[in-house]
């Protein structure tokens, strides 16, 4: 009883209705889960202790990542077969991550895939994507694609990252992809891992669900209106300021390794 009444002392609904807003547009406009940005401010704004705000977060993402596939889907910005090789290697790969969780070195990975990601937000700035490129699913595609979402499930097991901070680049720098199909995909193969991991976390009691509804309703008002902003953008200014995005993304994930460093 009196946990509850803690986790109801916990909920500041304007907090968590602008978290909503905040995270569901940036979620439309890159392509994100926007679980990069829940986590953080439900654990600064909303006090929650970290693995509650990384369950409610995940819970929040499912309604925002259906709003913003169906916003893309719209215009014939998802590939929905390669959403699905991704989240078959995805899945894969987050059983391993969480199972080499306690036997690797876990800062290490950290700061090697931040280094990942400066070298990604680089390379941003220098490639302009076409958005009339289309990918051929041919044998070494889809190999590389299974690849892609098994290290993208590996690295979400170990460090909690979100899957669109990787899918999306990657899709854009090795595959060709265009930035808005790169987006929508991304978005569509968040949805089955989301509500997979809500499921377990809500069997764990790990999901705020009253602040997971509101970050989640909230953050629907906004993903549209994030993708229609990607939309309207031409290539180029996107990838710079999806790069931006991705280098103020390092500087934070630095200061938590440097943290966490510092624990250890």
């Amino acid at each position: 009883m009196s946990n509850e009444m803690e986790t109801e002392h916990r909920r500041p609904i304007f907090a968590l209705i602008g978290i909503g807003l905040l995270s569901g547009f940036l979620s439309g406009m890159f392509g994100i889960g926007g679980g990069i940005v829940i986590v953080p401010l439900l654990v600064l704004l909303a006090k929650f202790p970290r693995k509650l705000a990384a369950g409610t977060s995940l819970g929040a993402i499912v309604p925002a990542a259906l709003v913003g596939v169906a916003s893309y889907a719209a215009v014939g910005n998802v590939d929905w077969l390669v959403a699905l090789i991704l989240v078959v290697g995805s899945v894969i790969g987050a059983q391993v991550g969480a199972h080499l969780l306690h036997k690797l070195p876990v800062l290490a990975i950290r700061w090697a895939f931040i280094v990942f990601l400066a070298a990604v937000a680089v390379s941003l700035f220098l490639v302009v994507p076409s958005r009339d490129a289309q990918l051929q699913l041919d044998v070494l595609p889809i190999i590389g694609l299974v690849a892609l979402g098994f290290a993208t499930g590996v690295l979400s097991g170990i460090l909690g990252v979100g899957g669109g901070i990787i899918i999306v680049p990657m899709l854009i720098l090795l595959f060709g992809q265009s930035d808005l199909v790169a987006k929508g995909t991304s978005l569509a193969m968040m949805i089955p891992t989301a509500i997979s991991g809500t499921i377990g976390n809500l069997r764990r009691k790990n999901v705020d669900i009253v602040a997971s509804l509101i970050v989640g309703l909230s953050a629907c008002v906004t993903t549209a209106l994030g993708a229609a902003a990607a939309i309207a953008l031409d290539p180029r200014t996107a990838s710079v300021i999806f790069g931006a995005f991705l280098l103020v993304l390092i500087v934070r994930l630095v200061f938590e390794a440097i943290k966490q460093g510092h624990k250890e």
